[in-house]
């Protein structure tokens, strides 16, 4: 359960924050808050990323495919655009693009929940039965464990779900920190019969994945240790599931990992593991070279938080749901009358070479493009050159695929032997989109208004001298320029690829998602993943521009970039809200 403090303060003490910082929640929830619906700003809403049409939301919650719908729930305020009466908002598709709204699933009706519905996740029991396990605050305010279930399997929607009277089913026992105790995962079965699930909690500043078992998914207790731990300060919106490598050769089997992913509520970023998961002992074993915490793996280096996932059964993949906050102002989520998004749903997979997850949008997600421009083998020369990619209406709901040559590696710069340790927000802060380079910046202007005073930079930037004398290659979502508006927090984001562009030819792939306020990209086929969130006040609908530029030294190739504007999805209601 990710939450959020909305004042005014925070928001000067962000303009005084370095760009290279991850965004400011508190870990503390605010009081519930009233009603504050002004009407709906519908200038910078997203067109297909899922948004309700109003309102705040933040966590995916139980996430599932079940008899041929796919089930999003999720943290939702009834009442306004700042966080508070938190309930389950549920909505169903059956192509994971165009959704049906539902009354709230999940609300607090009892003294086990009484002051909270939070985060949880969906299990699918033997018997075709989903089981919803969710967080509830009590009213104690201790963060216990409760399971919910159908009223009514016959109804495909699934619309409304109780709560059996044994609960809360998990309650926080001797050592457990009560506030601090959250977010079950998906429940899985192990070759003895007995269920297990994971809770998120902490014991000071050491994170905790704590294992609880259950022969009934009744009667839960502990496990003798945690699956996992590590000083990284709160575990949150813990997930923990097998995943398959990539394969190239038809009928060639695949190396299977567990993952495992946390929300780390002091960096506001998630970070995961994979390695060994023994049932018989339940241990966990990350690969030796995986670290947890601000050394580890990212699924995104921008604003991206909350996360689940599911296995879609129709299609066997596993799918990834995730949070994207605002970075405006609580006063201005108030006017816009809506506050925070879901990231596009993802495939995810261990990539060939077992070294992390990739990631890529959903196929259905491409049965929106429209109108297409093409640019093909077209050469940007160094130091500052642009072109616009024309025959787009509006560049403001765009998905773009392009694959940039880098034709003089030679003209790399040395990477500083101070950024060794660093992350790479750290140096895409001191090397940004308009810091010349030797090879980059180059890549895309999205978001961008005629004269070029908005724009937002998605590009990348290639080193000599990394480990092994392989390039370093660096990818950044810059928003510095992205909008003349006020009281904004523009962070630039940035990861580094794993691809060897010496062995590629110099080629290196992009893939970005344009709408409106969301810039969502993916380096390398989905190797390296960021969002931003971005309000300009010149580059919005058809004023929007789509460039290609290149502030490096050397030249670099398009060697092709379709751009594809996207119709909205379809988003309709069975209920009516007050």
């Amino acid at each position: 359960m990710a939450i959020r403090t909305w004042a005014w303060v925070v928001f000067l003490l962000l303009a005084l924050v370095s760009s290279s910082s991850p965004s400011v929640r508190a870990a503390e929830a605010p009081s519930p808050q009233p009603s504050t619906d002004p009407g709906v700003d519908d200038v910078l809403r997203t067109g297909y990323h899922f948004q309700p049409p109003k309102h705040w939301i933040n966590d995916p919650n139980g996430v599932m495919y079940y008899k041929g719908v796919y089930h999003l729930f999720y943290q939702y305020n009834p009442k306004g655009a700042v966080w508070g009466n938190i309930v389950w908002a549920h909505a169903v598709s059956t192509d994971l693009v165009d959704w049906v709204m539902l009354p709230p699933a999940i609300y607090p009706t009892a003294p086990f929940d009484v002051n909270g519905c939070w985060s949880g996740s969906a299990t699918v029991l033997p018997d075709g039965t989903p089981a919803i396990m969710y967080t509830g605050i009590d009213g104690k305010n201790r963060q216990v464990q409760n399971v919910a279930y159908p009223k009514d399997l016959s109804d495909p929607y699934l619309r409304e779900w109780v709560k059996p009277d044994y609960n809360p089913v998990i309650a926080p026992g001797p050592g457990i920190n009560a506030t601090a105790f959250r977010d079950p995962t998906t429940a899985w079965q192990g070759p003895d019969g007995l269920w297990r699930l994971v809770i998120g909690t902490k014991d000071n500043h050491r994170g905790l994945a704590m294992l609880y078992r259950s022969r009934d998914f009744k009667q839960w207790a502990p496990a003798n240790r945690a699956l996992h731990s590590g000083d990284t300060g709160m575990w949150e919106c813990p997930d923990f599931y097998p995943v398959t490598t990539t394969t190239t050769s038809p009928g060639a089997g695949g190396v299977t990992k567990h993952v495992l992913k946390v929300s780390l509520d002091l960096t506001r970023f998630e970070y995961y593991t994979f390695g060994e998961y023994d049932h018989a002992t339940d241990t966990y074993v990350p690969d030796a070279a995986l670290a947890d915490g601000n050394d580890g793996l990212r699924y995104d280096y921008g604003n991206f938080y909350a996360s689940k996932t599911f296995l879609d059964t129709a299609k066997q993949r596993r799918v990834l749901w995730g949070w994207a906050n605002e970075s405006d102002s609580a006063a201005d989520d108030i006017r816009k009358g809506w506050a925070g998004v879901q990231a596009v749903p993802r495939k995810v997979l261990l990539s060939p070479d077992g070294k992390q997850l990739v990631q890529w949008p959903v196929a259905e997600i491409e049965s929106l493009r429209g109108a297409h421009a093409n640019v093909t083998d077209r050469l940007v020369k160094g130091g500052g050159s642009h072109f616009e990619v024309t025959g787009l209406a509006s560049a403001a709901q765009a998905d773009v695929e392009a694959s940039f040559q880098v034709m003089d590696l030679d003209k790399a710069e040395p990477f500083d032997p101070a950024w060794r340790g660093a992350d790479a927000q750290t140096v895409c802060a001191a090397r940004g989109a308009d810091a010349k380079g030797g090879v980059g910046p180059f890549g895309l202007w999205v978001l961008a208004s005629d004269e070029h005073q908005e724009r937002t930079a998605v590009f990348f930037r290639v080193f000599k001298g990394g480990d092994g004398g392989k390039h370093v290659v660096l990818m950044c979502n810059d928003p510095s320029m992205s909008s003349h508006a006020d009281n904004l927090y523009k962070p630039t984001f940035a990861g580094f690829v794993d691809v060897d562009v010496a062995k590629t030819g110099g080629k290196i792939a992009l893939r970005t998602l344009i709408d409106h306020s969301v810039v969502e990209s993916f380096g390398e086929h989905g190797k390296t993943c960021i969002l931003s969130r971005v309000y300009p006040t010149k580059a919005v609908g058809e004023k929007a521009r789509l460039y290609v530029f290149n502030n490096g030294e050397s030249d670099i190739k398009v060697t092709h970039l379709n751009a594809y504007e996207m119709r909205s999805a379809k988003i309709t209601s069975d209920t009516v809200e007050a």
